[in-house]
């Protein structure tokens, strides 16, 4: 399958590229950073920069890939966990915003599949009515929502200890994700039993 992966260095990108390439499939990595491009390309994946604001040029890059499904693994988080009462307003704009970017693009290339992140616990005032509009936008378009667990391990805000749950190692969750690729249009819950 050719998968467009919007959010392809993040925490949960970095584990997926490789993943995805062992699987067979072609991978467009989008990545803002020209920095982090040789890192995707040595996992084997076809780094493409682009911001999921600039409508224009996430669509040609979408568009000139041809993707069979566009994942949509997009977040603005901090990397101090402490900073994200103050910034999260930019991960609301990702998760409306970016989230409606992605689907746009997704149609105008003729890309029926479509995954989306999303969180397992119930956020407070704007961070979850964010969530819940990404939920009912990617629904509407017949896509799969997963709900994952608060991330641990390598990257995360918890790479030594366990956090509260709902909670999933990021290594299983890239795990899971790849084997829910032919998920039916719904939602998905990705947290340790």
């Amino acid at each position: 399958m050719r998968i467009f992966l919007a959010g392809a260095t993040g925490v949960i990108g970095l584990q997926l590229v490789p993943l995805l390439i062992d699987a067979g499939h072609e991978v467009a990595a989008m990545t803002r950073s020209s920095d982090k491009t040789g890192t995707l390309r040595t996992m084997g994946a076809e780094p493409v920069i682009c911001d999921v604001f600039d409508v224009v040029a996430l669509r040609a890059a979408v568009v000139a890939f041809r993707p069979d499904m566009l994942m949509h693994q997009l977040t603005d988080l901090p990397d101090d966990a402490t900073r994200i009462p103050e910034v999260g307003a930019a991960n609301n704009r990702i998760r409306r915003e970016g989230t409606a970017n992605l689907l746009a693009a997704a149609k105008v290339a003729g890309t029926s599949r479509f995954i989306a992140q999303s969180v397992a616990w119930p956020l407070p005032g704007d961070g979850g009515a964010a969530v819940a509009e990404l939920e009912r936008m990617v629904l509407a378009a017949e896509g799969v929502v997963i709900r994952y667990g608060r991330f641990y391990g390598p990257g995360t805000y918890s790479e030594v200890e366990k956090p509260e749950p709902p909670r999933i190692h990021v290594a299983e969750a890239a795990r899971q994700t790849v084997m829910a690729l032919d998920a039916p249009s719904g939602v998905l819950s990705m947290i340790e039993s």
